[in-house]
């Protein structure tokens, strides 16, 4: 059982979104540690662009944040290095494809596997052009991770088949970002991922709240948590690790 496998079984998974060097790289070790001491099965880091396409303005913001602060990608690979001397559970990067391309596809990926990165989520590749990053990413053991989406319909059955590692199911059309509530029937969204494969599912965008995140975590194997954590970091600063932590406990709480 690989990492992936292993932290979606032994119950619902919660899995934190962190932008990476948001205020500063120290301050996100810091919250991946006390993410990971509350509670957190699978942490999800976002490597910062300077055009994030899927994500809303808070999320945006954290991009523009840690960009302005000097964040590179050979300091998240450092800080994913610093991590893993006592940090177990599965760590999968989110980014764009610019991003990958730019420090070269094989060098990256040659990185993933050395640092113990487990899964790639590259929300600008659709599921049709995704051979050009899977191949590299197999070789590596590295879990390309796709989305599914409302709008995905007859293609659900076709990107469940191919899944590995996890399904990230999109919960509403639009970027990311925190919702009052969330009128997409899910549950034939995940119904249909079920029906063509065993992989698990993760809800994800617009949850925020304790109350939400025990409506997914019924319909799905996971929730996944982002603009709710990012409005903490731009709220709090380098005093954001404590009260992540508190975040990510009550989540985890509601989840059982």
């Amino acid at each position: 059982m690989n990492r992936i496998q292993e932290a979606f079984s032994h119950g619902k998974a919660f899995i934190p979104f962190i932008t990476c060097g948001d205020p500063d790289i120290n301050t996100t070790l810091e919250v991946v540690h006390e993410a990971v001491k509350n509670g957190a099965d699978l942490v999800e880091l976002g490597i910062p662009f300077s055009d994030p396409t899927a994500e809303g303005p808070v999320i945006q913001g954290a991009n523009l944040r840690a960009l302005e602060g000097g964040i590179t990608t050979d300091k998240v690979f450092a800080m994913v290095k610093a991590l893993r001397k006592n940090i177990k559970i599965p760590l999968v990067f989110m980014t764009y494809a610019n991003v990958v391309f730019s420090y070269g596809m094989e060098k990256f990926l040659t990185l993933c596997e050395e640092n113990g990165v487990d899964g790639l989520i590259l929300p600008d590749v659709p599921f049709e052009e995704k051979e050009e990053f899977a191949p590299l990413c197999r070789s590596h053991n590295v879990a390309l991770i796709s989305m599914v989406a409302p709008t995905s319909e007859d293609r659900i059955a076709m990107i469940s088949r191919e899944a590995e590692g996890f399904l990230y199911v999109v919960s509403s059309l639009g970027v990311t970002g925190t919702r009052k509530e969330i009128t997409t029937d899910l549950s034939a969204i995940v119904g249909a991922v079920r029906k063509n494969s065993e992989v698990p599912c993760a809800i994800g965008f617009g949850i925020s709240t304790p109350e939400q995140a025990r409506k997914m975590a019924d319909i799905a194997d996971g929730v996944i948590v982002g603009s709710a954590i990012i409005k903490l970091l731009a709220k709090y600063g380098k005093d954001s690790p404590r009260y992540v932590g508190e975040y990510v406990r009550s989540m985890k709480e509601a989840m059982h």
